[in-house]
Parts: structure tokens; sequence; C-alpha cells
């Protein structure tokens, strides 16, 4: 796992390239601490840069940038080519200078081509390779969009890197907040894709390659992506399953997709939360492994409720692992919230960001690589959302309006502190389960459990329907609940789940990988027939059989809770301090972007417990929070 960053800039001379890439790479040492490396041609324009984190051949010969054999190809990636020895075989005659899979991607571009190499790559990643022969700058971003990759053009430079914070290292950078981005990230709290927060640049969306020219630059009108896989292409699910049993071909299928991603030539782990997901990545490392696999796991112990650590640790203990679990407080969770800014360098608003930095930062300690269970929810159709969408929207589609308008009315009407008075957390469940009474169809229950809708209309000047967040994502000829599927599958996957991984797990250096998200596993999944994913009311049945082969259901079947963040009521307590900071109608009118007398309804609302509004609330704050941060 890597850092990678670069600019293509005509006309630049040689010192002041080395210089920029310099700069940008010093933000992202955190991504490769072990080592770096740079690479100019000043007659071209283009300097790349390279921060290391040794994994795969720890010698100088996997070091980056990389030159390929014939001397045509320069590389600087970030990720892991799982199938690197496949490869290697099948590139016969090549003269190996070391073991790194980057060396078998350059000697592969060099037999293949960068177009004809891709689709055969399986593994994350994100690329930048300079063709001398050719003069372009080729991009390239894994499948699924395991892994980040920004670009952007800026005063006559194109400027990309892993992270943001790379490109505003570089003196040409210039910085507006895009405000369609923003409106977008209220509702959905990530920044959706190819979208990022600053006007001019985008993330280059997964499974696509983009090459750049000179003369691209120069007309400041870049090329449109090109994908070399579609998930789209595979989503045609059989009526039943013709072949073995699906249970059987699973379990072979995730078993070389897990063995694959075992292979480090530093210490691994993986993430156990005692759920189904990551049980069943631990379960097929153990029965892979010759000796224990390390474990971590993080629980807040004083809110039982809330915490999966025991869970996780019977489940460690049946499989037979070295189990690290970690208890930390409520405060601990809380002191993370003034480093997400930096970490997440993008406003991000998934909660869970917490817990997954908490639970990398106990893994750093003892290993560098750790599988996690993300993914599997979106793969195996784990979401309750993929159960209950269809059922609420048959059911409200048979109330009479008026009805409808007056149960969400008597349930709203109530504040959430009274409802909380009769059991803590009802209220913001009730609330916002009321919200679903005045829908009419399944893609209107699919937007409000997506996102948070009161925060369409909160940026000054601009407002996204919620329609507009899957505008262009197609599937729509799909059935309601592949629909909803698929949707996750290329906005919520890459932009919050691999985003949220990446960047908690990278700001301490730990190499993170996710087996669910194989692309053979991806396409298998989509093969199935729908009721091998869901049958019933119980989700991701077929992957529920896997690990029964493995771990005792009693230890596993229970209600889905993971690591709980009570945001509401910490808005109201220990975190309001620090919001009525960020939320003061004078620090609002500063910034400018959102709408000050709307934001401060919802914060006194919120606050007072009349209504819940923790969603777009935490949305707010994060993007204050990060607004404030780059002064």
């Amino acid at each position: 796992m890597c850092g990678i960053v670069g600019c293509f800039h005509p006309g630049e001379g040689g010192d002041a390239l080395a210089a920029g890439v310099r700069a940008m790479a010093a933000t992202i040492v955190h991504r490769g601490p072990d080592s770096d490396g740079t690479f100019v041609d000043s007659a071209a324009g283009v300097a790349l840069g390279f921060r290391r984190l040794a994994v795969v051949d720890l010698t100088a010969t996997g070091s980056q940038p990389m030159t390929s054999h014939s001397d045509r190809y320069v590389v600087v990636y970030n990720g892991e080519i799982y199938n690197h020895h496949d490869l290697r075989r099948e590139l016969a005659g090549v003269a190996w200078r070391g073991t790194s899979d980057t060396e078998v991607m350059v000697a592969a571009f060099d037999r293949w081509g960068v177009a004809g190499t891709l689709p055969r790559l399986e593994g994350m990643f994100a690329l930048a390779v300079w063709d001398r022969a050719e003069r372009t700058l080729t991009f390239a971003r894994d499948r699924l969009g395991e892994k980040p990759l920004y670009y952007g053009l800026h005063k006559g430079a194109l400027l990309f890197g892993s992270e943001l914070k790379a490109l505003r290292a570089h003196s040409a950078f210039t910085g507006t907040v895009d405000g369609d981005a923003l409106a977008r990230f209220l509702y959905a709290s990530f920044v959706p894709g190819p979208q990022s927060i600053w006007e001019g640049t985008w993330k280059l969306p997964p499974a696509t390659s983009l090459t750049v020219s000179a003369a691209d630059i120069a007309s400041c009108a870049l090329p449109r992506p090109v994908p070399y896989w579609q998930l789209r292409d595979h989503t045609h699910r059989s009526a039943r399953f013709d072949g073995d049993d699906p249970v059987d071909a699973l379990d072979t299928l995730l078993r070389d997709a897990v063995g694959r991603q075992m292979e480090a030539d530093v210490p691994l782990g993986a993430f156990l939360s005692g759920g189904i997901d990551s049980s069943v990545v631990v379960a097929l490392m153990q029965a892979q492994s010759s000796r224990p696999v390390q474990t971590f796991t993080v629980g807040i112990p004083d809110d039982a409720g809330l915490d999966e650590s025991a869970h996780a640790s019977a489940v460690a203990r049946h499989l037979g692992t070295d189990h690290h679990p970690l208890a930390v407080t409520a405060a601990d969770a809380r002191a993370v919230i003034p480093r997400l800014a930096a970490m997440y360098d993008e406003p991000f608003a998934d909660a869970s960001q917490i817990p997954t930095h908490l639970v990398s930062a106990l893994a750093r300690q003892h290993v560098t690589v750790a599988l996690s269970g993300d993914g599997g929810d979106e793969v195996f159709g784990g979401y309750r959302r993929y159960v209950l969408a269809p059922k609420v929207a048959a059911r409200t589609a048979r109330l009479p309006r008026v009805a409808a308008r007056a149960g969400r009315a008597s349930v709203t009407g109530v504040p959430v502190r009274i409802w909380d008075g009769i059991r803590p957390g009802l209220g913001s469940r009730l609330h916002r389960a009321a919200g679903l009474l005045s829908n009419t169809g399944i893609d209107d229950v699919y937007g409000l459990v997506f996102g948070a809708t009161d925060g369409l209309g909160l940026v000054r000047g601009r407002r996204v329907e919620a329609a507009a967040m899957f505008a262009g994502v197609g599937g729509d000829d799909l059935s309601a609940v592949d629909r909803m599927m698929y949707r996750d599958a290329l906005t919520y996957l890459p932009d919050d789940i691999c985003a949220k991984v990446d960047r908690a797990a990278m700001a301490v250096s730990l190499e993170t990988r996710m087996p669910y998200l194989d692309h053979r596993v991806v396409e298998f999944a989509w093969s199935l027939p729908l009721d091998t994913l869901i049958r019933g009311d119980v989700t991701k049945w077929v992957l529920r059989q896997v690990l029964a082969r493995y771990v005792p259901p009693s230890l596993t079947e229970r209600p889905k809770a993971g690591f709980g963040i009570p945001l509401g009521a910490w808005l109201r307590g220990p975190l309001r301090e620090w919001a009525d900071d960020l939320l003061a109608p004078a620090a609002l009118e500063r910034e400018s972007w959102l709408d000050t007398a709307a934001v401060t309804r919802l914060w006194a609302a919120h606050r007072s417990g009349a209504r819940d509004h923790t969603n777009v609330l935490w949305n707010i704050l994060m993007f204050e929070s990060w607004f404030h941060a780059q002064r």
C-alpha cells in the first residue's frame, strides 16, 4: 500500500517539477512511511512522486517509480495485484529483477500495452503510467473503487494524487468549493464521484482508465474516462443456479480470494466484529494458515447495547485466532473527531469512520496488513433496506394520503426526548420511520433511507433532489431490490465504504484488503438467483451457509448492531459546545455556503429534543469542520 502523486505541466522546468511533486508527496507520508521516490521527464513536463509502505518485496527492487524493461513505461501505483504470480508465469522470457507485483505490471505493459493489461489485473489499484513513446499519461483504478485517485486541471497543470491534500500542496492548485458537490454531500454523507469537493478536480471512476496528452492539457478539455470493466455486464441473474451447489461454489471462490490476499512479506491479520462478513473472512484465513491469525476488534464496554466485542471474542475462540480486543470509552471515540477533517481530506460523514479508525490503530500496533469484511453487504444483499423497502413501499401504497399524513404527524408531533423517555433511542428511529409514510414507491423509500433528505435544500442557491443522486447510474430495468443493490455498488460502495476504510487505515499506515471486492466474487454473486442472497427476511443467505461450515450459527446469528456511535445524544451532550461553535450564525455567515436560518432551525430543534436531525447535522458539522481546516 502506498501513496502516489504527480504533475503533467508542459513547459515547466525540471527543478520546479521535482519540487512540486516532493511537496505533494510530503503530505501523504502516512500512506508510505518506508521510502519515497521521484521521476522527472523535464522535456515533457512530467513528474511522478511516490511514498512506499513496503508489503511485497521489501527490497529496493520493489521501489517506485518503476521503469519497464523496455524503458518505455514509468509507473507509480498504489495497491496490490493478487494474481501477479499467474501473470509472471504467463510473461515467459522476462529477466526479472525482483519479486514485486509492480515489476510484473510494468512487464505486462511492455507485452500487452496498458489497455491490454488492465483487464488482466486482479486486485486493488490506482495507478499512473507515463508512456515515453506516445508521450501520454494514463490513469487507471480498480474495478470496485477500493483505492482512491483524484485528478484535476489547475493553471495549465494536470495534478493527481491518492488524496486531495496532495493536490492542494502544489503551487498551481486553485481551490474553490463545488456547490453542487456540497449539496450532494449534505444528502449522501459523502461526495459522490466523479465529483470532488473542489471545482475542477475529480475522482477517477472505478473500473476506468484515462489517457491524457499535452494537447489535451493545452485545450483545457480532458478526455472522458473509458471503462475496461462494467458491473452492468454481469447483472444477469439466473432463474436458478446451474452447476454445483452455490454454497460449495462460493466457499471455493471465497477461499481462493482470501488466500490470494493473504500474501505479504510483513505481518498480516484481520478485523473481526463477530458478524457474518468478517467472520467468514477470518474463518477462511484460519483454514489456510499454519498458525493463529491475528484478529482485532474494539468496543465500548459501558454500553452493552452497542458493543459487539464479546461476540467477536467468542468467534475468535472458536476459530483459534490470536485475538486482540480493545475496550475504548466514549471519550476515546470522541477524541477522534478533531482529526477527521485532516484524515478524510474531503467532507465525509459516515460516523462509522470513528470505530474504523480505532480498530485500524489497534491493528497497526501488531500488523502492517489487515483483511476486512467490508463489501459483504453490498455484494450479497446484507442491508435491511433490501428486505424492508419493498414491504414499506407496498404497504404505504395502500394507505390513503390523508391517513399517511395523519400517521406521520402523530409520530413526529411528539418530541424525540419524550419517545426516548420510553426507551433510549426510540425517538430518532420513530421519527425516521414516520418519513416513510409519505413515500409512494420503492425508489422513494430507498431515497429516504439512503440519505438525509432534510439536507437537500441547505446550500444557498442550489438544490439537489434525491433522484438526481442516481441520474446516469443506470440499472433502471433491474428489479426493485437489484436496482438498490446496483446503485449501492456504484455509489455508496466506492465513495463511502472504500473511502472510509482507506483513509481510516492509511492514516496509521495500515494496508487493508477486501476479499468480497474480488471481481470474480462480485460477478458470481450477481449471477445467483436473488433468493440465494435474500430468502424471505434472511439477508446474505448463501454467505451464512458458508459461515455455518466453520462457525456455529449460535455465535453469529443476531440482529445487526455494529460499533454504534450515539451521535444524536452526544450532540445534545458532550459535543454540544463544539457544535455550537461551528453552527453559530456568525460563523455560518462568514463561511457563506449554507442557509444560516435553515441550519439554525435544525440545530435548535435537535438540541431541544423536539426533533432528531442527527444525520444532516453530522453532515453539516463535518463540512464546517473540514472547511475551517482548509484555512
